[in-house]
């Protein structure tokens, strides 16, 4: 008797793309108000802290995606999964 096939999109993987894409979005509107050069110091600062976690966040849900795709690539050893092709580390 086969098995179904697994489903991977999971309601929690979909809210991370939402939250990733919300905060790839809220990064360059920091980006682009920051190089605009119309903010005090004060809003800059703060601007560059909110920007650093986006950036953290992003960082981590990328990582993320790249552990999965590891294991949908081999998942018997997720860790010697090679690279996709055009991969640059």
């Amino acid at each position: 008797m086969n098995k179904p096939p697994k489903k991977t999109d999971t309601p929690q993987d979909a809210n991370q793309v939402a939250q990733f894409e919300k905060s790839l979005n809220e990064l360059e509107q920091l980006v682009t108000r920051m190089e605009g050069g119309d903010l005090s110091l004060d809003e800059s600062l703060k601007s560059f802290e909110r920007g650093i976690t986006l950036f953290r966040d992003c960082q981590g849900a990328l990582q993320q995606a790249e552990l999965r795709v590891q294991t949908l690539l081999d998942p018997e050893h997720p860790d010697d999964a090679q690279p996709l092709e055009g991969h640059n580390d």
